[in-house]
């Protein structure tokens, strides 16, 4: 096979924080992982899978967070996910014989196919399991999966560099006992980078991460290449940077592809538009009126909901595939502007929210399709890749020093940091002070004591979740965030008390583990930093 002039990286970012209610017979947050199941994870592999049967040859890379992965394996949510399926496939019954004759039974017909095939997808074809799709392509070399930092804690925010370890040892372990080996690549929270990361990146045998443009950009020396290249740090570990051109085309709220108007429109849904008395057995036992994710509105234009069209889904699958052509001839044109300029062929790397495609942006998986489709079939000038291929075919790099960064809003931890959610950080720190504390001063534990010193480390890591000081910046639930948060510091807080002071309840630890039920494997003497390479 010929030299491409460049590459192309799509890398989707599958990720969730660990929520996970058992507690309660039904619980709203619960919803986000049903939703994303439904929406993007099974629209995307689906159509991977299929692609892979009609012989196509591609290569893209996914994280799959460690919280991630241990609620698509939770008996629990998976038996929920069954009744949220049925649920809905109930209500798009009733919608099809309240509609009969009008586009909007079609709709509603639409809408029972995708809920059916999900169903089929992740209980009969996947045995409930939707791991085991993640699996196969990884085997059949169609997916590059990835890990994340444990919980999606934000390195560059934490206090000590025993805390970013635990986070990246953590997540390494977590994704070996999930896929069978360990990841080659890592997603950075936030793409949240400082010089403490590579040399604990590099001591848990990590090849490469992602950082955002200006990570590389303004970065020591100046790159070369641009971003159009990886470097490599003193520490042994590639960098990647994203390129800020191909993410405008699907990010930008402007101009970005998923604003058409003829695409779904995402905040009329059934649950708002229906009479209340119809709707409310679809709804959580609060009866709140809440998205059920059946949607039958275009975005129509600059108009408020109630002005918003009728969907159209063939006319919908027809734009992705012109916006899916659009893509590629702009990469295309960006290879050969570029070739000249780079030593080596030159690699885009597209990074997004794995959410985007499907549940966001509804087409968005039909758009991958035919992007991959039109990547193979349509053209020789553009090839997608996988991160780590590209190491392999082309070993020479520069050496610099990144520039601290992450990316969202200016491009700091903004974010993350304001005066919304700086207050959490005091409580933070202080938990990753103690845990590295107790962790040396215990190091030596079993039994009960080593119980209790690994679920200390589960609590903090639960509560380092950036989840959390995101969605208070947000607005969107910050009362959950808040609580969440909370919890896991007070958690912490009563179990570094019993350990210190020689009065751990086993059945105290009992608890924790069965509520906070993640990473069976966790490890404390992670909290403890001993090559000289990460100390120096």
């Amino acid at each position: 096979m010929s030299e491409p002039k460049g590459y192309l990286a799509i890398v989707l970012h599958a990720h969730l924080p660990f929520i996970r209610h058992s507690e309660f017979s039904d619980f709203l947050e619960e919803d986000w992982f049903f939703e994303a199941m439904t929406e993007t994870y099974v629209p995307l592999l689906s159509r991977f899978e299929q692609l892979r049967s009609e012989g196509f040859s591609f290569r893209i890379t996914m994280t799959v967070s460690p919280t991630l992965a241990t609620m698509m394996e939770d008996g629990l949510l998976r038996s929920r996910l069954a009744h949220y399926l049925d649920n809905r496939l109930d209500l798009l019954e009733k919608e099809i014989k309240n509609n009969r004759g009008s586009h909007t039974e079609a709709l509603a017909r639409h809408y029972y196919a995708e809920f059916s095939n999900a169903k089929d997808f992740i209980f009969n074809r996947h045995g409930g399991r939707l791991l085991n799709s993640f699996r196969s392509l990884k085997d059949s070399g169609h997916l590059e999966i990835i890990t994340c930092t444990a919980t999606h804690g934000l390195l560059p925010l934490m206090k000590s560099v025993s805390a970013i370890q635990s986070q990246v040892v953590t997540a390494v372990n977590a994704h070996e006992s999930f896929f069978g080996q360990k990841p080659r690549g890592i997603w950075l929270a936030e793409c949240g980078y400082d010089e403490r990361v590579d040399p604990v990146l590099a001591d848990a045998g990590l090849d490469y991460f992602f950082i955002d443009s200006h990570g590389i950009l303004f970065g020591d020396p100046q790159p070369v290449y641009g971003v159009y290249a990886p470097i490599i740090t003193e520490s042994g570990v590639n960098a990647f940077a994203r390129d800020p051109e191909s993410s405008k085309q699907v990010w930008s709220q402007k101009e970005g592809y998923p604003g058409d108007f003829i695409y779904r429109e995402f905040y009329r849904d059934l649950g708002y538009d229906a009479d209340y008395d119809y709707i409310k057995p679809y709804l959580h036992s609060d009866g709140v009126r809440r998205g059920v994710g059946v949607k039958y509105h275009a975005i129509t234009g600059n108009v408020d909901l109630g002005s918003k069209q009728l969907y159209d889904p063939v006319r919908a699958r027809e734009r992705a595939g012109e916006h899916a052509g659009n893509f590629l001839f702009n990469r295309q044109a960006q290879v050969r502007h570029l070739r000249g300029r780079t030593q080596a062929p030159p690699i885009i790397v597209s990074p997004y929210d794995a959410e985007l495609f499907g549940h966001w942006w509804y087409e968005g998986p039909q758009f991958l399709e035919y992007l991959i489709r039109k990547t193979v079939h349509d053209q020789n000038e553009v090839r997608l890749v996988a991160c780590p291929d590209y190491l392999d075919q082309y070993p020479v790099r520069q050496l610099q020093k990144p520039n601290p960064s992450t990316w969202g809003s200016e491009g700091h931890q903004l974010v993350w940091l304001n005066g919304g959610n700086a207050w959490i950080y005091r409580h933070q720190h202080w938990a990753e002070e103690k845990m590295e504390e107790m962790a040396n001063r215990f190091s030596q534990a079993d039994g009960d004591l080593r119980r209790a010193l690994n679920q200390l480390l589960r609590e903090l890591l639960l509560l380092q979740s950036s989840d959390w000081a995101f969605i208070m910046t947000t607005g969107t639930t910050v009362s959950y965030a808040t609580k969440r948060f909370r919890e896991h510091l007070d958690r912490f807080r009563k179990l570094a008390d019993q350990i210190e002071g020689n009065k751990i309840d086993p059945g105290f630890v009992s608890y924790l583990e069965s509520i906070d039920c993640i990473f069976p494997s966790a490890d404390f003497h992670s909290a403890i930093v001993r090559n000289s390479s990460v100390l120096a």
